[in-house]
């Protein structure tokens, strides 16, 4: 089994944390990973995107190829939309719907909105709206991480919630509970 996952979003949005909990889990359980990163211009408000390769067998690459990913993560919708080509035809893009406004001929939101709805497999979560109505701005990436572990199948959403513990562990039992809380509302907003 292998999942061929592309991340991507805007610097400062938290893409890293995500490859980051993703890849302590992969490695927990035993499975071959491996990672690409491309910051661009990754300080606040430059394109993020992060290639990463999980495998019960070898990997060869750490690049993603055109056409191949098995999902498209995205904290940003018009990211999510930049990656489209190297989606594979049963791929998922799983998205936060708040654009990051950081260009003067930013696309029109609903216009965005609208492009992702029309795919076949497409989960549209506002993930910095969960976070601010639950007092945890800083954790829409992991509730966009919680949506995307319905349908990540190789990691198991309770190693997932398990990585969470040990990845933010060392900031104190507050910062991880908080992060557990995000991941579950993701996973519950992803079943709407």
């Amino acid at each position: 089994m292998k999942k061929d996952i592309i991340l991507s979003g805007v610097g400062g949005q938290g893409i890293l944390s995500i490859a980051t909990i993703i890849g302590e889990a992969a490695t927990k359980t035993g499975l071959n990973l491996k990672q690409a990163e491309v910051h661009g211009m990754s300080q606040r408000g430059g394109d993020v995107q992060s290639n990463l390769r999980l495998s019960d067998t070898i990997i060869s690459s750490d690049l993603i190829a055109l056409g191949t990913a098995d999902m498209i993560l995205s904290l940003e919708p018009m990211e999510a939309l930049r990656y489209l080509p190297y989606l594979n035809k049963d791929g998922w893009i799983i998205s936060s719907t708040a654009p990051f406004k950081n260009i003067p001929n930013y696309p029109d939101e609903q216009d965005l909105n609208e492009e992702l709805s029309s795919l076949p497999h497409v989960v549209l979560v506002d993930v910095d709206g969960l976070a601010h109505q639950n007092n945890m701005p800083k954790c829409a990436n992991v509730i966009l991480l919680g949506a995307a572990s319905r349908f990540l199948e190789i990691i198991s959403v309770e190693e997932l919630r398990a990585s969470i513990e040990r990845v933010f562990g060392s900031k104190g039992k507050e910062i991880v509970e908080l992060n557990k809380k995000a991941f579950d509302l993701g996973y519950a907003a992803a079943e709407k």
